[in-house]
């Protein structure tokens, strides 16, 4: 299956980088931006409504075709869609991803960012 051209848009993925500073404390970062083409769309279904519960409010699905994420190490990485790609923070991160045989369906979660995540 190809993902229709006239439904993708472009969204920024920022990989997550871990350091330990002086102290020894561990310390993230985001690396620079990749561009995307996806299909995104609002997240649902009943078993996301059980497993996320009100945070599904706060999520969408991606549908990506490409080799920029993998599953298994993309999790927690951050994608900027309503933020510049040159933004101190990306405003969403990869909750799971799922391979399929001709594309990823990618769910992500907007950064609550008064938490101080």
């Amino acid at each position: 299956m190809k993902l229709a051209r006239r439904g993708q848009r472009t969204v920024y993925l920022r990989r997550r980088i871990l350091r330990t500073d002086d102290e020894g404390n561990s310390i993230h970062s985001w690396g620079s931006a990749v561009p995307l083409q996806v299909t995104m769309q609002p997240a649902g279904g009943s078993v996301n409504a059980a497993i996320y519960g009100n945070d599904l409010t706060y999520m969408k699905s991606l549908m990506y075709q490409g080799k920029q994420i993998i599953e298994g190490i993309n999790e927690n990485d951050g994608i900027c869609v309503m933020v510049s790609k040159d933004a101190d923070d990306p405003d969403y991160k990869i909750i799971s991803i799922s391979t399929y045989s001709d594309h990823l369906n990618v769910l992500i979660k907007k950064v609550d960012t008064h938490a101080g995540n």
